[in-house]
């Protein structure tokens, strides 16, 4: 058995590049004395989130992703496999984007597929959900709202992930806000989500957040570590930091999947199709 100590963060980021990756070279050397191989940044750590969801928002910097931003860090990565959010320029559009770096370059990206309310007047959305195989094994990236659609995941899990790292931005409710974060109905569905996704695959779910304030958005921090039976084994709660967890993964995938194999059990067969066939209506 080999076990990997993982950190989800909890952290604020905005506009400044320059202190953003500031920001992320003091996570990366707290996480690396702490013994972490797995580091999980916020959506949009690298030139900050939307300051707000009404379709005006300014638009973070539209970074390459071959250029200097996250070739600086993966080198701030070094042995550690680092993911993290920032603004894609791409020739067909901008996307919200996550890459997954080391020292030896980017392993895996993703572009946000699920936009909320008028997100989609600043980013374009992707098309896939994908795993990919790095040092720490074999995982998949969601950003966001990503989560809370069961398909996204299960397609992760069925393509052989075994880790879901899920960066967000994910804020608290703007119409009715409680006064304590945690009780806040948007943070608890959040936290429902990140359970829910890795018990019904039976994965290690590693989920980090924005931490503060942007704009009109209040973020619900709750950076977490969930295992297989969707128990959370780390968390920040309301505070900024690293939630760190120490995990065998796969004894622990395959210990969830031992007897009750989610995976194993479905019967596709009676599910709506992908092939445009409706859903059944009594």
């Amino acid at each position: 058995m080999s076990t990997l100590r993982m950190a989800a963060v909890s952290a604020p980021f905005g506009r400044d590049l320059a202190e953003g990756l500031a920001r992320i070279g003091a996570l990366v050397a707290e996480a690396r004395t702490e013994g972490v191989g797995l580091l999980v940044l916020p959506e949009a750590a690298l030139g900050g989130y939307l300051t707000d969801l009404e379709g005006a928002a300014e638009q973070p910097p539209a970074l390459d992703p071959e250029g200097p931003e996250i070739a600086t860090l993966a080198s701030l990565a070094g042995d550690m496999v680092v993911c993290a959010g920032f603004c894609e320029q791409a020739s067909d559009g901008v996307y919200n984007s996550a890459v997954c770096v080391s020292g030896d370059g980017v392993l895996g990206t993703h572009r946000k597929v699920h936009q909320p309310l008028r997100e989609d007047a600043s980013y374009a959305a992707g098309d896939r959900f994908a795993a990919f195989d790095t040092p720490v094994g074999r995982i998949g990236m969601q950003i966001c709202f990503d989560k809370a659609f069961p398909e996204a995941a299960r397609d992760q899990a069925m393509a052989g992930a075994r880790i879901v790292c899920s960066l967000s931005a994910w804020p608290v409710s703007r119409t009715n806000r409680h006064p304590d974060p945690a009780q806040d109905r948007w943070t608890r569905r959040m936290d429902l989500f990140d359970r829910a996704r890795a018990l019904e695959n039976q994965l290690v779910w590693v989920a980090s957040n924005q931490y503060g304030t942007f704009g009109d958005l209040r973020f619900a921090a709750s950076a977490k570590v969930v295992d297989p039976g969707g128990e959370i084994i780390a968390t920040t709660g309301q505070a900024e930091g690293l939630a760190i967890a120490e995990l065998d993964v796969d004894a622990s995938v395959d210990a969830a999947r031992a007897v009750m194999h989610f995976l194993r059990d479905r019967r596709p067969d009676t599910y709506a199709a992908a092939d445009g066939r409706p859903f059944a209506v009594a």
